[in-house]
């Protein structure tokens, strides 16, 4: 057995990486929306370091066409300080070579897991406590005492 036995062989039909993949899907045509996501990605991030410190934080850069910048935020308040900052965003824009005229600021909803996750629940009242025991009582089947123990 020769030494050149011990070699891993390459695989027929290159190597299958996910960079390889990619690269496929960027040579096709239907390859047309990643290459803008990564374009915007890239933009996004060459335009957050020109943006104040306390924005950068909570904005997104979400598009950018026909002279309209548009950025994501997580509340409305960094929506309202974006706004006052526009004109300082859009001098920001054109020193990256953008011819930005516009500034779109929109807010994202947050997902939230439990509406009521931090509500407390109210004490229920005596009538309607006496009402969820009768309705109760009526789903049970008759001849059962009520008690799940069989001993």
């Amino acid at each position: 057995m020769s030494s050149s036995d011990s070699k891993p062989r390459p695989r027929k039909g290159g190597p299958s990486t996910p960079r390889a993949a990619l690269d496929a899907l960027l040579a096709e045509p239907a390859g047309g929306p990643v290459r803008r996501a990564l374009w915007l990605d890239e933009l996004d991030q060459r335009f957050r370091p020109l943006l104040p410190p306390s924005l950068a934080a909570h904005a997104r850069l979400a598009n950018y066409e026909r002279g309209r910048l548009v950025f994501v935020v997580d509340a409305p308040v960094w929506r309202a300080k974006m706004r006052l900052a526009a004109p300082e965003l859009l001098d920001a824009a054109r020193s990256i070579g953008l011819d930005a005229a516009e500034l779109i600021v929109k807010t994202t909803t947050p997902v939230i897991a439990s509406p009521q996750s931090d509500r407390k629940a109210k004490p229920i009242s005596a009538t309607a406590l006496q009402a969820l025991r009768a309705a109760l009582e009526s789903l049970k089947e008759p001849g059962s005492t009520g008690s799940s123990d069989s001993t």
